[in-house]
């Protein structure tokens, strides 16, 4: 593989050439030069106005529904859908069917992304089949390649199993993700607690059951510390699908005393709120569900300062059966691999620089991957797209269609992905 980019802006705080429009050179999956007017034979050439370059895009966030729920998504659609959406890299959480608390699962996962354009990284289970009752053996997944433990779309319920999670993974320096959510508080909930969910006749699930998990969590996480130095610069803690202004207070109070804690928020979240809930459409419920905008403008907010550290997809495909039904029976989640970086663009206030950095540096930090830049030398693991692009996203790559977003023009568009010396362009 030879290939040209011309006249690309490199977008990569940690690149020398940040900012700059160059030329960029790659051969057999290496950044071999970087300069103006380079002349290369032989070489595949892209060019096109508006076209930028940054390390590949890591989605921390994804549900595969492979192995046990194909018929939803595999392993080849779900790094399919990723390409498109610009990630080279993407973690699986653990809710299949077997779920991932085993080496032999881990394995099957790990070994099917091997070499591919999509790397795939695996978050297993903390508890087995993710219920929170028994451990999982995390020693021996974590040496088999586990990248973070995680009971995925549970939370875990247990405070003794989360504090014994904690002490058991800080002497290998592992992570511990954890989506907050107090289950008693919301059973039955369908989306917000809140004015429109009591006009509408629904079931609310209150910003309560988030906030009080989060500060149980970060209080645990500070006893679990408190005579034991913690010795990894990456986060022992990541919170997971942040969604109200006080978890994002109670997050940035905690990063403030220096506890070792990081946190995301789902791209979708920017984009509505409560209200827009009004239609029933079932493509719009999610877990944790739509906020107020004040809340809305939390997150944002948090994204500015640094509080969140990370934009994730939190992709969560069902078929037809699953969600083309009354509102209170439809299944939680919608797909957002393809849709992210728009989303970002649109609605997160934040200059390209730094979505792209919420994106590649921060999550591989939290994650412990090795970093990427963009330099002579350097392997070519790198994401192509154009900011202002207007686009209609007709076409989804996931076999589950459960987006809001389909038949809708947005803006930022990716245009290609290179990592493991493979090329894909997305005209």
């Amino acid at each position: 593989m030879k290939l040209l980019f011309r006249s690309v802006r490199i977008i990569d705080k940690n690149s020398p050439v940040h900012g700059q429009v160059v030329d960029l050179l790659i051969e057999d999956g290496i950044i071999t030069q970087i300069d103006t007017n380079i002349l290369a034979s032989g070489a595949q050439e892209i060019k096109g106005e508006g076209l930028s370059v940054s390390a590949g895009w890591v989605d921390m966030r994804v549900a595969s529904r492979d192995p046990g729920f194909e018929h939803k998504e595999d392993l080849t659609s779900v790094r399919a859908a990723a390409s498109h959406g610009g990630f080279t890299e993407i973690v699986l959480l653990p809710n299949s069917e077997p779920v991932v608390h085993s080496k032999d699962t881990l394995n099957y996962i790990r070994q099917s992304g091997l070499g591919g354009l999509v790397n795939l990284h695996v978050g297993a289970a903390v508890t087995r089949k993710a219920e929170g009752v028994d451990f999982t053996e995390m020693m021996d997944l974590h040496q088999a390649g586990a990248v973070a433990f995680t009971d995925g779309v549970n939370s875990v319920q247990n405070a003794d199993l989360f504090l014994k999670t904690i002490l058991y993974l800080r002497p290998i320096g592992g992570l511990l993700m954890n989506r907050p959510e107090d289950k008693q508080l919301t059973l039955y909930g369908q989306m917000h607690e809140g004015v429109t969910s009591t006009l509408i006749g629904m079931k609310g699930i209150p910003t309560l059951a988030e906030e009080m998990m989060v500060h149980r969590d970060l209080k645990l996480l500070e006893y679990a510390l408190e005579n034991n130095a913690y010795t990894s610069e990456s986060p022992a803690l990541h919170i997971s699908l942040v969604s109200t202004r006080r978890a994002v207070e109670l997050i940035r109070e905690a990063k403030a005393k220096g506890l070792p804690v990081s946190c995301d928020v789902a791209a979708h979240q920017l984009a509505f709120s409560d209200n827009d809930l009004i239609g029933f459409d079932t493509n719009l419920k999610v877990n944790p569900p739509f906020r107020p905008t004040d809340d809305t403008i939390a997150l944002r907010e948090g994204l500015a300062d640094g509080t969140i550290d990370a934009i994730v997809s939190d992709h969560n495909p069902h078929d037809e059966e699953s969600k083309n039904l009354e509102f209170d029976h439809a299944d939680f989640g919608m797909t957002g691999l393809e849709t992210v970086f728009s989303l970002s663009v649109m609605h997160s206030d934040l200059a390209v620089e730094n979505i792209v950095e919420k994106l590649t540096t921060q999550p591989r930090h939290i994650l412990r991957l090795p970093a990427q830049t963009i330099a002579v030398g350097a392997k070519a693991n790198l994401t192509i797209f154009d900011v202002d692009a207007e686009w209609k996203f007709d076409r989804s790559y996931s076999k589950s269609k459960n987006t809001p977003f389909l038949g809708k023009t947005l803006r930022g568009k990716v245009r290609g992905v290179v990592n493991n010396a493979r090329f894909e362009w997305f005209e």
